[in-house]
C-alpha cells in the first residue's frame, strides 16, 4: 500500500507523546497519524479551513493532493502497457495512490472525525461524492492495471448427507450374543441337546458289535 506524507514535526511529537501514555494498536496509531496529516492539510489550505467548514469537496481535494506521493503506476489509455498488470518496461505514466490505500485511509479518517467530536450526520468522509470518487478510482485503476477487484466466491463444503452416503457402512454384528442369551433362558434345552448327542453315540457303538468295543478298550 502507498504511504501518505508524514505529518509535521509538531504533530509527530504530539503523536509520540500520546503513544507513550499507553500502547496503541497498529490501526489506532495509523489512524492518529492520518488525522494529524489531514489537520495539517487544513491549516496549510488557502484560505485556511476549520474542521467545521470541511465538506466532501475538501476531502476530494485532499485525496488528489495525496496522489503526488503515490507509488502505484497507473497507465494512461494510450500507453502500450494499458491493462497490463506487470509491464515489461518503464513508461512515462504517472504514479498515483492505490485505490486500496485511499479506501482504507477514508475509513480511518471517518472514524477519527467522529471520535474527535464531529457529528456523524455531517461527516465529510462519508459524503456521497467521496464514495463515488473511490468507486471511480477503483474502476479506472482496475482497467489501467489489468487487476480485478472482484472477490472470489468460496467453495462451499458438501452437505453432511452427501458425505455420509459415500462413507462405507460397517457390517452388521453377528447374532452370537442373542443365541447365548437364548440358551440361558431356555434352561434344559441346551443340556438335552448334549444328552441326546451322547446317547446317539452310545447306541452307535453298541450297534456296531465288537468293532465299537475294540475301538474303545
Amino acid at each position: 500500500m502507498d504511504l501518505i506524507p508524514p505529518p509535521s514535526s509538531s504533530s509527530s511529537a504530539t503523536t509520540t507523546a500520546n503513544n507513550n501514555n499507553g500502547q496503541l494498536s497498529r490501526y489506532e496509531n495509523q489512524k492518529r497519524r492520518d488525522w494529524n496529516t489531514f489537520g495539517q492539510y487544513l491549516r496549510n489550505h488557502r484560505p485556511p479551513l476549520t474542521l467545521s467548514r470541511c465538506s466532501g469537496a475538501h476531502v476530494l481535494e485532499f485525496l488528489r493532493y495525496l496522489d503526488q506521493f503515490g507509488k502505484t503506476k497507473v497507465h494512461n489509455p494510450g500507453c502500450p502497457f494499458f491493462g497490463h498488470p506487470n509491464p515489461p518496461a518503464p513508461c512515462p505514466c504517472p504514479l498515483r495512490q492505490a485505490w486500496g490505500s485511499l479506501d482504507a485511509l477514508i475509513g480511518r479518517l471517518r472514524a477519527a472525525y467522529e471520535e474527535n467530536g464531529g457529528p456523524p450526520e455531517s461527516n465529510p468522509f462519508g459524503a456521497r461524492a467521496v464514495r463515488l470518487y473511490l468507486r471511480e478510482v477503483r474502476d479506472s485503476q482496475a482497467k489501467a492495471r489489468g487487476i480485478s477487484y472482484e472477490k472470489k466466491k468460496r467453495k462451499r463444503p458438501p452437505p453432511a448427507t452427501t458425505s455420509s452416503r459415500t462413507m462405507p457402512q460397517p457390517p452388521p454384528l453377528p447374532p452370537l450374543q442373542h443365541h447365548h442369551l437364548h440358551g440361558e433362558s431356555s434352561g434344559g434345552s441346551s443340556i438335552g441337546l448334549l444328552t441326546g448327542l451322547t446317547m446317539d453315540a452310545h447306541h452307535g457303538n453298541g450297534g456296531g458289535g465288537g468293532a465299537g468295543e475294540r475301538s474303545f478298550p
